[in-house]
């Protein structure tokens, strides 16, 4: 795909995508830039097909971008409210002061992890992105990807004594 037929199809699909994405998400911005990377995905992947399969291909990635950010903010907003819970009444002080080091230790280790590990570590549990996907996005294989995490775990397992 040269970069005019690139263009022609931005200019021909941009607004349209991108309303459809706003009519889900209600915020302009966010979905100017699920769009924007849905436009990213199909030139890196240098697609040579029909504009009609183009259009069809960017309304399926925009989606899948939308839902994946969709997902990963509910995460967030329930990590946020877990965090706020952390202690409940009904635990000892014992109880609460060895969850406060057991947490700490966790992010000593997750920190102290190698970055590659750290990386699909992260992309799995809080991403909750599958192997094959983690592989897609950091261009290794898939058992690149179970290697690096069953390294991560067996860290973590180790200095948290599991």
């Amino acid at each position: 795909m040269t970069q005019a037929e690139f263009r022609e199809i931005f200019d021909q699909y941009f607004n349209e995508v991108r309303n459809y994405i706003f009519y889900r998400s209600g915020d302009t911005e966010l979905a100017t830039d699920i769009v924007q990377e849905a436009f990213i995905k199909i030139w890196e992947k240098q697609l040579n097909t029909g504009n009609h399969k183009i259009k069809g291909l960017l309304y399926k990635i925009a989606g899948d971008l939308f839902v994946s950010h969709y997902r990963k903010q509910k995460r967030v907003m329930e990590f946020r409210l877990n965090m706020k819970n952390d202690t409940p009444i009904s635990q000892s002080p014992e109880d609460i002061t060895r969850f406060k080091e057991l947490k700490k230790t966790y992010e000593t280790v997750l920190t102290s992890l190698p970055e590659k590990q750290r990386i699909v570590f992260l992309m799995s549990r809080m991403d909750e992105l599958k192997y094959h996907e983690i592989a897609g996005r950091l261009g290794i294989s898939i058992k690149a990807v179970e290697k690096r995490m069953t390294k991560a775990l067996a860290t973590l397992r180790k200095a948290l004594d599991y």
